[in-house]
């Protein structure tokens, strides 16, 4: 016999020889066995990513608009492991995901929330009006959720953001102002700024039931606009400014005409007349961008009864300036500055950038600009309060200088300030008798 024969008779294969014994390595998981088994951890978030793109995919292919009837339509055409209450659950969070802020959504739909800062997947910070406070119950699957929703806000927005152009400075369609900045500008995540415009701006009366103005200032708001003066509010991020300016000219007379100008539209005043432009950022070639100067210039030439720059930082004040140097009386906008002593200095800084020397832009600013109303925030309390009412007068070397008028403390209180009597100047002589309820 030529075949080579085992001890059980049948022919020797080197394969098949002996019965085979189990390998001990075939039940030790390998390094690709182990990648491959799924993280139990991960396993709900993944699944919910599948059924988003999946819901996604057939709203496309079937050209539907994201409302809740197409994308529960969507959702049963999946044939999810759902029912009853589940899937009306799912439909939300879809629509949320697909339109909507994602898991933020019932944040920026609270009404006492004003700003909602994302810095990480579990790292959502609320201000409900009393400072900012961790959010421990909202949260992202990862930082590439967070990066997801950027982009798509943005390009809510109409604008862009990617890798060439890493942040965003926008305005929502439904108002809210969205800034966001992607690594590795940001390091680690994609940081998520809103502030949430209200649907209805503050009146002055609601101003004053929140403590953030005695009666008696209210009073005197009210008289300023009428007499016509042109001023600017002041102070630092979060206290107010654009609230206070919404209110303010929501008084302004409805025969009068409102132009705005501003590079995220955020004003919304309660009044028949007004004209909103809004600045626009260059395009990848370079080109198509609007300044703020720009639109002030544009701003002239629509019969405005009140020009309004949403907030001065740049060359645009030296046309806001001379605007308000030629007839247009009761002009108003915002600038930052930590008190109302320094806006005349830093009107100097930003004139400079126009090219006008400190003379000149002191000069224009003594004839051009009558009061700076000054806000802070309360580092205990959180409040967002007007503190400070100032005029305009010149130095010894002719430099303008703010000097207070009237005085507000954070009990409700009101003192009148040593620019006082201009105060009331310039309200006489445009036959308005201001401040009659502060003594």
């Amino acid at each position: 016999m030529n075949a080579r024969t085992t001890p059980t008779g049948h022919p020797a294969d080197r394969h098949l020889s002996w019965p085979r014994q189990p390998h001990r390595s075939s039940t030790r998981p390998t390094l690709a066995t182990v990648r491959r088994r799924p993280d139990p951890a991960r396993a709900p978030a993944e699944r919910a990513g599948a059924l988003l793109d999946s819901v996604r995919l057939r709203l496309a292919e079937a050209g539907a608009a994201p409302t809740s009837t197409e994308v529960a339509a969507a959702l049963r055409a999946t044939r999810p492991p759902l029912g009853g209450d589940d899937v009306l659950d799912a439909v939300r969070t879809l629509r949320s995901e697909l339109v909507g802020a994602g898991p933020l959504d019932e944040l920026l739909a609270a009404p006492d929330v004003t700003d909602v800062l994302v810095n990480g997947p579990d790292e959502v910070w609320v201000d409900r009006g009393s400072g900012l406070r961790r959010e421990r119950a909202i949260h992202f699957a990862d930082p590439a959720a967070v990066r997801h929703l950027a982009h798509r806000l943005a390009t809510s927005a109409g604008r862009r953001l990617d890798d060439a152009r890493p942040w965003v400075d926008a305005r929502l369609p439904d108002g809210t102002r969205l800034h966001a900045v992607l690594p590795p500008i940001a390091t680690g995540c994609t940081h998520i700024s809103l502030r949430i415009c209200r649907p209805r701006p503050f009146a002055l009366d609601e101003l004053v039931a929140a403590g953030s103005l005695p009666p008696a200032g209210a009073d005197l708001l009210r008289d300023i606009l009428r007499a016509r003066l042109s001023l600017l509010i002041s102070g630092g991020t979060g206290t107010g400014k654009t609230t206070l300016l919404a209110a303010l000219l929501g008084l302004v007379g409805s025969r009068e005409r409102i132009v705005i100008a501003e590079d995220s539209a955020e004003l919304r005043p309660a009044h028949p007349h007004v004209v909103r432009l809004q600045s626009r950022p260059p395009n990848q070639e370079g080109l198509g961008e609007l300044t703020l100067r720009d639109l002030v210039r544009q701003a002239l030439r629509m019969r405005p009864d009140r020009l309004v720059v949403g907030e001065v930082r740049g060359v645009e004040v030296l046309d806001l300036l001379a605007a308000l140097n030629t007839g247009h009386e009761g002009g108003c906008g915002t600038v930052h500055a930590n008190t109302a002593a320094d806006v005349p200095v830093r009107l100097e800084a930003l004139g400079s950038m126009a090219g006008l020397d400190r003379p000149a832009l002191h000069s224009q600013l003594r004839s051009a600009l009558d009061l700076v109303i000054h806000l802070v925030r309360e580092p205990t309390t959180g409040l967002r309060r007007v503190a400070e009412v100032h005029t305009l007068t010149s130095d010894a070397a002719g430099l303008a200088r703010a000097v207070p008028a009237v005085l507000f403390a954070p009990d409700g209180s009101v003192a009148r300030g040593s620019g006082w009597p201009r105060l009331e100047q310039l309200c006489t002589a445009r036959g308005v008798a201001a401040g009659r309820g502060i003594r």
